[in-house]
């Protein structure tokens, strides 16, 4: 450890007392998760469904594309309702028009102000009143049963291929017959009630429900809990203070910056031959740049699906591809190609690491794991379409088709695969580097130390989201899933890029080593802090309990506090242009880095915190306000990340390469600028109007068919496709360069190389 004691020490005590706060509330959450009641019957004795009943609905629910369709408890996708949301609103509409008719002989709209009062006050009562029993039975009323049941009717229909409920599914963009078995469709509608149940039932002793009171409907007095309040205020105290406590010590307490070394005549990654792995690289980036353009595409046409719902420019085309299955192309194409370009980059810099050699069969490796990733890729693909079209058993459905689960969609057999692929990976990078890392010289090993503790930490966490099963509890399986969305992409993946930055920076001799290590260190610390036990932030309303709340309110703010810094590292990668003539090679990479820094700040930081204190999300979860996050964050960050990756090994695998600067800046600008668009014109709009609905009406309100197809949402997605285009564009032009480098197109000639033996 040497100099950087007090680094190490903070990061690792940081993650031991960081992953115990995870752990212990973990496990909270499987003690404190919403019972599925093992019967539900009425107060006449009529038993109307059990426990397995409900877990077959969520079954269904998943084989339908799960939360790529709609949202439950606020996750998943915006076009069609929260089924949470919607089925809750649906069955308190239902028992007042039933209440009314019982007390008064009209419908409710039909009453006096006083009377819709008393009913009101009725439908609070025993909404909100627990009704489980020891034996884990729920009793309702035979009221409530019947309302259930209308509420039941509406879904069995639009979920199958009943001509009155057609439009309603243009508007969600669901396909005709979205489920076809009748008896799975009413195993659909007890899952949607039970998540509807949690939401409106309070926990024992205590004055909210078992989602915190979320959705807000006002018709039971689910409205904000004063913890979601005090929690909030909390949060944004906590971001003041991590900015202040920050820069206090970014301007007095760090010690002077070292001067920077003198900048190598030739770049040092360029001063021995190509290893037969970094050779075969070539297809890991096409690879990158096909699936980016396949995703890009395919974005679009799923972006149109909000505009005609069934339809593309006319032609009915959701039979075949649905945009339940095209938004889960979408978001796995994005992971797929953008984790590529991270094993691309960490394959590359295992031999440099290795001393400029390959260890024994490395390239076999190399090879073995780029097929598959194809493999997993095309057949996780055909899974997601065979489950979604009903072609797969329905036992298939999880294991070899999709999994419901928005991010980790994939069927369980493909995620085994993927992760098997990634510890392939693992066990190539630590073939490099473990004998450099224990290699017996006097040379500083920190830098290196973390990069292979990052490393170990992609390979390793993805395995989290082997910890639920089809039939696990919600609630549960949202804490591992988030463990793979949050922990293992934002927080492990952020910290190997910006080790692996600095060992590339510090390697070419562009910055002293001392001052690589000093910064990564402090760096994964602070990513950490904040970054593991943040994950809560995501399960405010998932079922969990106060405790999680106030845990990922107050941490979750300080992963913010990073990312205020992130001007001065767009800054330091940006001038590092001029620091040697060889460095030109690099401008478009370090460009790309530059915007990495940008859109951490804005995407990550401003409008990351934007949806973060509990009062917001309460407002905002499953709104268009979550995927403006979700784009500058994903794209913006770990996109411009993969493709400044995949940008920088070409040019060091096709040494004889020069970027063309006119289609670099359309493809630089491009996607700059239509990510800028497509946000600021469309996404943020519609995010900000649903916003003031759903603090007004309730969430039902604000995702509802009346709703979104109201002209003036309709006009703002039709305007998403000026960005949409804009962005195409950028996609291509990025894409055929990428292509036109590894076709040997545009290169200098021999005599001009920076590395005659580098080709070798």
């Amino acid at each position: 450890m040497g100099p950087y004691k007090k680094h190490w020490f903070t990061l690792i005590a940081l993650c031991i007392v960081m992953f115990s706060v995870l752990g212990y509330f973990g496990a909270d959450i499987y003690r404190s998760a919403p019972p599925i009641p093992a019967q539900v019957s009425s107060s006449d004795g009529k038993v109307l469904f059990g426990r397995e009943d409900i877990l077959d609905g969520q079954t269904a629910w998943q084989s339908v594309g799960g939360m790529q369709l709609g949202s439950i408890w606020g996750h998943g996708a915006y076009q069609a309702p929260d089924w949470t949301a919607d089925w809750l609103h649906r069955e308190l509409i239902a028992w007042l028009d039933l209440g009314a008719q019982e007390r008064h002989g009209k419908p409710y709209a039909h009453l006096t102000e006083g009377q819709q009062g008393a009913l009101r006050a009725e439908l609070k009562a025993e909404y909100r009143r627990n009704a489980v029993d020891q034996s884990e039975n729920l009793v309702v009323s035979e009221r409530r049963a019947q309302a259930m049941a209308q509420t039941a009717v509406y879904y069995e229909q639009l979920f199958s291929d009943a001509p009155a409920f057609q439009k309603s599914r243009e508007s969600f963009a669901m396909k005709e017959n979205t489920l076809p078995s009748a008896q799975r469709r009413e195993q659909l509608t007890h899952f949607f009630f039970w998540t509807a149940w949690a939401a409106a039932t309070e926990r024992p002793n205590s004055q909210v429900t078992y989602t915190n009171n979320w959705p807000h409907e006002p018709l039971i007095g689910n409205t904000p809990s004063s913890e979601n309040v005090v929690w909030s205020i909390v949060s944004v105290v906590v971001l003041l203070s991590g900015v202040g406590f920050l820069i206090w010590g970014w301007s007095f307490l760090r010690k002077h910056d070292e001067s920077l070394p003198d900048a190598p005549r030739q770049d040092p990654l360029t001063t021995f031959a190509l290893t037969p792995s970094q050779r075969g690289l070539g297809k890991y980036l096409f690879l990158v740049v096909a699936l980016f353009v396949f995703q890009v595409f395919i974005g679009g046409f799923t972006a149109h699906y909000t505009i005609e719902g069934q339809k593309f420019y006319g032609v009915d085309v959701s039979q075949w591809f649905p945009y339940a299955l095209t938004r889960t192309w979408h978001i796995q194409s994005a992971l797929f190609w953008i984790a590529t370009g991270f094993l691309a980059v960490g394959l590359f810099l295992a031999p440099v690491i290795n001393g400029g050699k390959d260890p024994k069969f490395q390239r076999l490796g190399v090879d073995v794991l780029f097929w598959a990733l194809v493999f997993v890729c095309v057949g996780s693909f055909v899974g997601n379409y065979l489950a979604i079209a009903h072609k797969i058993p329905t036992e298939w459905s999880f294991w070899l088709g999709h999994q419901g689960y928005e991010y980790v969609d994939l069927g369980r057999l493909w995620q085994i695969l993927k992760w098997v692929g990634i510890l392939l990976w693992l066990v190539l990078m630590l073939r490099g580097v473990l004998p450099a890392l224990f290699a017996r010289n006097k040379e500083d090993k920190n830098l290196l130390a973390l990069l292979t503790a990052s490393v170990g930490a992609i390979g390793l966490f993805y395995g989290a989201g082997l910890f639920y099963g089809e039939r696990t509890h919600l609630s549960i399986m949202e804490y591992w899933r988030w463990w793979v969305v949050h922990l293992w992409v934002e927080g492990f993946f952020e910290v190997f890029a910006t080790t692996a930055l600095a060992f590339v920076f510090s390697s070419m001799g562009l910055v002293s080593r001392s001052m690589a290590t000093s910064a990564s260190l402090a760096s994964a610390s602070l990513f950490l802090l904040g970054g593991i036990p943040g994950t809560f932030h995501h399960l405010y309303f998932a079922g969990t309990t106060t405790p999680v709340m106030a845990v990922g309110a107050a941490f979750s703010a300080l992963e913010v506090v990073p990312l205020i810094v992130l001007g001065h590292e767009a800054w330091e990668n940006s001038r590092l242009q001029s620091r040697a003539p060889w460095m030109a090679k690099l401008k478009w990479p370090l460009a790309c880095f530059v915007a990495v820094a940008f859109w951490n700040m804005l995407g990550a930081g401003v409008f990351g915190f934007m949806i973060n204190p509990p009062i917001a999300l309460y407002y905002i979860q499953g709104l268009n306000t979550t995927p403006v996050h979700a784009h500058a964050a994903l794209f913006g960050v770990y996109g411009f990340l993969a493709l400044g990756f995949t940008l920088m090994v070409l040019r060091y695998v096709r040494p004889n390469m020069v970027f063309s600067d006119g289609l670099m800046r359309i493809a630089f600008w491009g996607l700059n600028g239509g990510l800028f668009l497509m946000i600021a014109t469309s996404l943020l709009p519609i995010g900000v109007i649903q916003f003031h609905a759903s603090v007004s009406e309730g969430l039902w309100y604000a995702r509802s068919e009346e709703f979104m197809q109201q002209p003036l949402l309709q006009t703002l997605r039709w305007i998403r496709t000026f960005g949409d285009v804009v962005f195409i564009v950028g996609a291509v032009a990025m894409a055929w360069q990428v292509v036109l480098g590894l076709a040997g197109k545009g290169s200098v000639g021999h005599s001009q190389q920076l590395a005659p033996g580098i080709g070798r």
